[in-house]
Protein backbone atom coordinates (compact mmCIF):
# COMPACT_ATOMS: atom_id res chain seq x y z
CA UNK A 1 0.00 0.00 0.00
CA UNK A 2 1.19 3.72 -0.76
CA UNK A 3 1.52 6.24 2.56
CA UNK A 4 -1.52 8.28 1.09
CA UNK A 5 -4.66 7.71 1.15
CA UNK A 6 -6.66 6.64 -1.66
CA UNK A 7 -8.61 10.13 -1.55
CA UNK A 8 -7.62 13.07 0.05
CA UNK A 9 -9.58 16.76 0.09
CA UNK A 10 -8.90 19.98 1.76
CA UNK A 11 -11.08 22.65 1.89
CA UNK A 12 -13.05 22.08 -1.09
CA UNK A 13 -15.04 24.59 -2.30
CA UNK A 14 -17.20 25.08 -5.28
CA UNK A 15 -19.26 27.97 -6.20
CA UNK A 16 -21.32 27.88 -9.46
CA UNK A 17 -21.83 30.75 -11.57
CA UNK A 18 -25.13 31.88 -10.50
CA UNK A 19 -24.02 32.13 -7.38
CA UNK A 20 -25.00 28.88 -5.77
CA UNK A 21 -22.04 27.42 -3.35
CA UNK A 22 -22.45 23.64 -3.11
CA UNK A 23 -19.55 22.80 -1.24
CA UNK A 24 -18.18 24.60 1.63
CA UNK A 25 -15.06 23.90 2.50
CA UNK A 26 -15.10 20.03 2.84
CA UNK A 27 -12.07 17.95 4.31
CA UNK A 28 -12.33 14.20 3.55
CA UNK A 29 -10.10 11.43 3.64
CA UNK A 30 -10.85 7.63 2.15
CA UNK A 31 -8.28 5.08 3.24
CA UNK A 32 -6.62 2.79 0.75
CA UNK A 33 -8.87 -0.26 0.15
CA UNK A 34 -11.61 0.91 2.32
CA UNK A 35 -15.37 0.50 0.45
CA UNK A 36 -16.68 4.22 1.89
CA UNK A 37 -20.14 5.24 1.75
CA UNK A 38 -20.75 8.92 1.02
CA UNK A 39 -24.42 9.36 1.74
CA UNK A 40 -26.82 12.67 0.99
CA UNK A 41 -30.56 14.00 -0.20
CA UNK A 42 -30.69 15.39 -3.59
CA UNK A 43 -29.02 18.73 -3.60
CA UNK A 44 -26.72 17.93 -1.03
CA UNK A 45 -23.25 18.26 -3.12
CA UNK A 46 -22.57 14.46 -3.33
CA UNK A 47 -22.54 14.72 -7.55
CA UNK A 48 -20.61 18.00 -7.39
CA UNK A 49 -18.03 16.38 -4.86
CA UNK A 50 -17.95 13.44 -7.22
CA UNK A 51 -17.65 15.54 -10.38
CA UNK A 52 -14.51 17.62 -8.71
CA UNK A 53 -12.70 13.95 -8.11
CA UNK A 54 -13.34 12.71 -11.61
CA UNK A 55 -11.78 15.96 -13.07
CA UNK A 56 -15.37 16.83 -14.44
CA UNK A 57 -15.82 19.94 -12.31
CA UNK A 58 -13.67 22.50 -11.85
CA UNK A 59 -13.19 23.31 -8.12
CA UNK A 60 -13.33 26.87 -6.74
CA UNK A 61 -11.01 26.25 -4.10
CA UNK A 62 -9.42 23.78 -2.05
CA UNK A 63 -7.31 20.66 -2.70
CA UNK A 64 -8.28 16.74 -4.24
CA UNK A 65 -5.31 14.26 -4.26
CA UNK A 66 -5.86 10.74 -5.52
CA UNK A 67 -2.75 8.61 -4.28
CA UNK A 68 -0.91 11.24 -3.55
CA UNK A 69 -1.51 13.10 -7.11
CA UNK A 70 -3.21 16.24 -7.46
CA UNK A 71 -6.66 16.25 -9.58
CA UNK A 72 -6.08 20.08 -10.88
CA UNK A 73 -2.02 20.14 -11.46
CA UNK A 74 -1.67 16.53 -12.64
CA UNK A 75 -5.30 15.57 -14.47
CA UNK A 76 -4.22 13.07 -16.67
CA UNK A 77 -2.02 11.47 -13.94
CA UNK A 78 -4.73 11.41 -11.62
CA UNK A 79 -7.61 10.35 -14.07
CA UNK A 80 -5.26 7.07 -14.73
CA UNK A 81 -6.30 6.32 -10.95
CA UNK A 82 -9.78 6.55 -11.07
CA UNK A 83 -12.75 4.97 -12.31
CA UNK A 84 -16.17 6.50 -12.23
CA UNK A 85 -19.14 4.48 -13.30
CA UNK A 86 -21.82 6.87 -13.58
CA UNK A 87 -25.84 6.79 -12.88
CA UNK A 88 -26.94 7.00 -16.32
CA UNK A 89 -25.91 4.88 -18.90
CA UNK A 90 -24.14 6.40 -21.04
CA UNK A 91 -22.65 3.98 -23.54
CA UNK A 92 -24.05 2.82 -27.39
CA UNK A 93 -26.89 0.65 -26.99
CA UNK A 94 -26.44 -0.46 -30.68
CA UNK A 95 -22.44 -1.55 -29.55
CA UNK A 96 -21.78 -5.46 -28.58
CA UNK A 97 -20.52 -5.35 -24.74
CA UNK A 98 -17.35 -6.53 -26.12
CA UNK A 99 -16.82 -3.46 -28.36
CA UNK A 100 -18.05 -1.29 -25.81
CA UNK A 101 -14.92 -1.99 -23.44
CA UNK A 102 -12.17 -2.57 -26.30
CA UNK A 103 -13.34 0.91 -27.34
CA UNK A 104 -13.15 2.68 -24.26
CA UNK A 105 -9.64 0.73 -23.17
CA UNK A 106 -8.39 2.36 -26.24
CA UNK A 107 -9.59 5.48 -25.93
CA UNK A 108 -7.46 5.93 -22.61
CA UNK A 109 -4.47 4.43 -24.23
CA UNK A 110 -4.78 0.49 -23.48
CA UNK A 111 -3.02 -1.20 -26.56
CA UNK A 112 -5.81 -3.63 -28.41
CA UNK A 113 -4.48 -6.81 -27.60
CA UNK A 114 -4.43 -6.29 -23.86
CA UNK A 115 -7.90 -4.64 -24.14
CA UNK A 116 -9.46 -7.48 -25.78
CA UNK A 117 -7.90 -9.65 -22.68
CA UNK A 118 -8.91 -7.31 -19.85
CA UNK A 119 -12.57 -6.99 -21.87
CA UNK A 120 -13.05 -11.27 -21.36
CA UNK A 121 -12.25 -11.06 -18.05
CA UNK A 122 -14.11 -8.06 -17.01
CA UNK A 123 -16.92 -9.89 -18.63
CA UNK A 124 -16.55 -13.08 -17.09
CA UNK A 125 -16.34 -11.03 -13.86
CA UNK A 126 -19.61 -9.42 -14.42
CA UNK A 127 -21.22 -12.85 -15.53
CA UNK A 128 -21.27 -11.20 -19.00
CA UNK A 129 -19.35 -13.47 -21.19
CA UNK A 130 -22.27 -15.33 -23.06
CA UNK A 131 -23.79 -11.49 -23.80
CA UNK A 132 -20.50 -10.31 -25.31
CA UNK A 133 -21.26 -10.39 -28.67
CA UNK A 134 -25.54 -9.53 -28.46
CA UNK A 135 -26.47 -5.78 -28.97
CA UNK A 136 -26.15 -3.67 -25.60
CA UNK A 137 -30.02 -2.40 -26.02
CA UNK A 138 -31.06 -6.22 -25.49
CA UNK A 139 -29.73 -6.68 -22.38
CA UNK A 140 -31.51 -6.57 -18.90
CA UNK A 141 -31.10 -3.39 -16.80
CA UNK A 142 -28.95 -5.32 -14.04
CA UNK A 143 -26.56 -6.33 -17.00
CA UNK A 144 -26.52 -2.95 -18.39
CA UNK A 145 -25.29 -1.92 -14.95
CA UNK A 146 -22.92 -4.66 -14.59
CA UNK A 147 -21.88 -3.74 -17.95
CA UNK A 148 -20.62 0.02 -16.81
CA UNK A 149 -18.98 -1.29 -14.06
CA UNK A 150 -16.82 -3.52 -16.53
CA UNK A 151 -16.28 -0.45 -18.51
CA UNK A 152 -14.62 1.18 -15.80
CA UNK A 153 -12.38 -1.93 -14.62
CA UNK A 154 -10.89 -1.70 -17.79
CA UNK A 155 -8.03 0.81 -17.02
CA UNK A 156 -7.34 -0.61 -14.02
CA UNK A 157 -8.07 2.05 -11.53
CA UNK A 158 -7.27 2.02 -8.00
CA UNK A 159 -9.80 3.82 -6.81
CA UNK A 160 -13.89 3.50 -8.36
CA UNK A 161 -16.77 5.48 -7.72
CA UNK A 162 -20.24 4.12 -7.66
CA UNK A 163 -22.68 6.30 -8.10
CA UNK A 164 -25.92 4.86 -7.45
CA UNK A 165 -24.91 1.63 -9.26
CA UNK A 166 -27.96 -0.34 -8.50
CA UNK A 167 -30.34 1.98 -9.08
CA UNK A 168 -33.65 0.95 -11.00
CA UNK A 169 -33.07 -2.79 -10.21
CA UNK A 170 -34.93 -5.37 -8.18
CA UNK A 171 -33.56 -6.41 -5.27
CA UNK A 172 -32.70 -10.05 -6.03
CA UNK A 173 -30.54 -8.12 -9.18
CA UNK A 174 -29.21 -5.47 -6.81
CA UNK A 175 -27.87 -8.53 -4.53
CA UNK A 176 -26.29 -9.80 -7.23
CA UNK A 177 -24.49 -6.75 -7.77
CA UNK A 178 -23.26 -6.53 -4.16
CA UNK A 179 -21.58 -10.14 -4.94
CA UNK A 180 -19.40 -8.09 -7.47
CA UNK A 181 -18.87 -4.90 -5.76
CA UNK A 182 -17.17 -7.19 -3.05
CA UNK A 183 -15.21 -9.13 -5.64
CA UNK A 184 -13.98 -5.91 -6.62
CA UNK A 185 -13.35 -4.15 -3.22
CA UNK A 186 -12.01 -7.57 -2.26
CA UNK A 187 -9.01 -7.81 -5.18
CA UNK A 188 -7.54 -4.32 -4.01
CA UNK A 189 -9.61 -2.08 -5.21
CA UNK A 190 -10.70 1.29 -3.00
CA UNK A 191 -14.31 1.51 -3.79
CA UNK A 192 -16.56 4.86 -3.04
CA UNK A 193 -20.08 3.81 -3.16
CA UNK A 194 -23.15 6.77 -3.04
CA UNK A 195 -26.30 5.14 -3.02
CA UNK A 196 -30.27 6.28 -2.03
CA UNK A 197 -30.91 2.60 -0.68
CA UNK A 198 -29.12 2.97 2.52
CA UNK A 199 -29.31 -0.94 3.79
CA UNK A 200 -26.99 -0.99 0.57
CA UNK A 201 -24.42 1.30 2.69
CA UNK A 202 -24.71 -0.38 6.03
CA UNK A 203 -24.43 -4.20 4.03
CA UNK A 204 -21.65 -3.31 2.05
CA UNK A 205 -19.24 -0.61 3.65
CA UNK A 206 -16.81 0.32 6.17
CA UNK A 207 -16.57 3.77 6.74
CA UNK A 208 -19.22 6.55 5.78
CA UNK A 209 -19.20 10.25 5.67
CA UNK A 210 -22.93 11.73 5.16
CA UNK A 211 -23.02 15.31 3.12
CA UNK A 212 -25.90 17.91 3.51
CA UNK A 213 -25.89 21.22 2.22
CA UNK A 214 -22.33 20.94 1.47
CA UNK A 215 -21.14 20.49 4.42
CA UNK A 216 -19.97 16.95 5.87
CA UNK A 217 -22.14 16.40 9.07
CA UNK A 218 -20.40 12.92 9.19
CA UNK A 219 -17.59 11.27 9.08
CA UNK A 220 -16.65 7.35 10.78
CA UNK A 221 -16.47 4.13 10.95
CA UNK A 222 -20.24 2.44 9.80
CA UNK A 223 -20.00 0.10 13.16
CA UNK A 224 -19.23 3.32 15.22
CA UNK A 225 -22.17 5.56 13.84
CA UNK A 226 -24.68 2.46 14.02
CA UNK A 227 -23.71 2.22 17.42
CA UNK A 228 -24.89 5.32 17.97
CA UNK A 229 -28.56 4.01 18.04
CA UNK A 230 -30.04 4.13 21.38
CA UNK A 231 -32.65 2.03 19.56
CA UNK A 232 -32.13 -1.57 17.80
CA UNK A 233 -34.71 -2.81 15.69
CA UNK A 234 -35.36 -6.92 15.15
CA UNK A 235 -37.74 -8.77 12.98
CA UNK A 236 -39.24 -11.65 14.80
CA UNK A 237 -40.62 -14.63 12.79
CA UNK A 238 -42.90 -16.21 14.92
CA UNK A 239 -44.48 -19.81 15.95
CA UNK A 240 -48.52 -19.96 14.50
CA UNK A 241 -49.97 -16.74 13.69
CA UNK A 242 -49.57 -13.34 15.71
CA UNK A 243 -52.78 -12.22 17.60
CA UNK A 244 -55.19 -9.41 16.09
CA UNK A 245 -54.24 -6.86 18.94
CA UNK A 246 -50.90 -6.92 19.57
CA UNK A 247 -49.66 -6.66 23.56
CA UNK A 248 -47.89 -3.21 24.56
CA UNK A 249 -44.74 -3.37 26.51
CA UNK A 250 -43.19 -0.60 28.11
CA UNK A 251 -40.36 1.21 25.86
CA UNK A 252 -40.85 -1.38 23.06
CA UNK A 253 -42.79 -0.91 19.84
CA UNK A 254 -44.47 -3.93 17.86
CA UNK A 255 -45.68 -3.94 14.35
CA UNK A 256 -47.23 -6.99 12.77
CA UNK A 257 -45.80 -7.30 9.23
CA UNK A 258 -48.16 -9.57 8.81
CA UNK A 259 -49.65 -12.88 10.47
CA UNK A 260 -46.43 -14.31 11.23
CA UNK A 261 -43.61 -12.01 11.50
CA UNK A 262 -43.54 -9.11 13.78
CA UNK A 263 -41.37 -6.05 13.23
CA UNK A 264 -40.19 -5.09 16.93
CA UNK A 265 -38.21 -1.86 17.85
CA UNK A 266 -36.83 -1.69 21.45
CA UNK A 267 -33.58 -0.18 23.52
CA UNK A 268 -30.49 -1.00 23.06
CA UNK A 269 -30.23 -1.75 26.82
CA UNK A 270 -33.18 -4.05 26.69
CA UNK A 271 -32.20 -8.11 27.25
CA UNK A 272 -33.63 -9.68 24.49
CA UNK A 273 -34.19 -12.96 26.53
CA UNK A 274 -36.72 -10.44 28.80
CA UNK A 275 -38.32 -9.53 26.02
CA UNK A 276 -39.43 -13.30 24.74
CA UNK A 277 -39.86 -13.91 27.89
CA UNK A 278 -42.61 -11.33 27.96
CA UNK A 279 -43.99 -12.29 24.60
CA UNK A 280 -44.00 -15.73 25.80
CA UNK A 281 -46.34 -14.64 28.66
CA UNK A 282 -48.76 -13.09 26.13
CA UNK A 283 -48.16 -16.14 23.78
CA UNK A 284 -46.81 -15.18 21.07
CA UNK A 285 -43.33 -17.76 20.91
CA UNK A 286 -39.91 -16.42 18.84
CA UNK A 287 -38.73 -18.85 16.03
CA UNK A 288 -35.70 -16.88 14.79
CA UNK A 289 -35.05 -13.14 14.53
CA UNK A 290 -32.78 -11.30 12.20
CA UNK A 291 -31.53 -7.17 12.38
CA UNK A 292 -33.53 -5.17 10.72
CA UNK A 293 -32.45 -3.55 7.66
CA UNK A 294 -32.12 0.21 6.92
CA UNK A 295 -31.06 1.16 10.40
CA UNK A 296 -28.90 4.16 9.06
CA UNK A 297 -32.44 5.66 8.22
CA UNK A 298 -32.70 6.90 11.67
CA UNK A 299 -28.67 8.40 11.60
CA UNK A 300 -29.53 10.20 8.88
CA UNK A 301 -32.82 12.01 9.64
CA UNK A 302 -31.19 12.71 13.03
CA UNK A 303 -28.05 13.98 11.66
CA UNK A 304 -29.96 15.82 8.38
CA UNK A 305 -32.98 16.62 9.74
CA UNK A 306 -34.85 15.70 6.26
CA UNK A 307 -35.68 12.32 4.81
CA UNK A 308 -33.99 10.65 1.97
CA UNK A 309 -35.38 11.25 -1.13
CA UNK A 310 -36.56 8.23 -3.52
CA UNK A 311 -34.73 7.20 -6.09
Amino acid sequence: MSSSPALHVSDLRKVYGNGVTALHGIDLDVAEGDFFALLGPNGAGKSTLIGIISSLVNASAGTVEVFGVDVARQRSQAMRLVGLVPQEMNFNLFEKPIDILVNYAGFHGVPRAVAIERAHEELARAHLSDKANKISRTLSGGMKRRLMIARALMTRPRLLILDEPTAGVDIEIRRDMWQLMRQINAAGTTVILTTHYLEEAEELCRNIAIIDRGRIVQHTAMKALLATLDVEGFVFDIDGELPAVLPRLDGVRLTARDAHTLDVEMPRTMNLNHLFSALGERGISVRSMRNRANRLEELFLRLTGKAQAAP
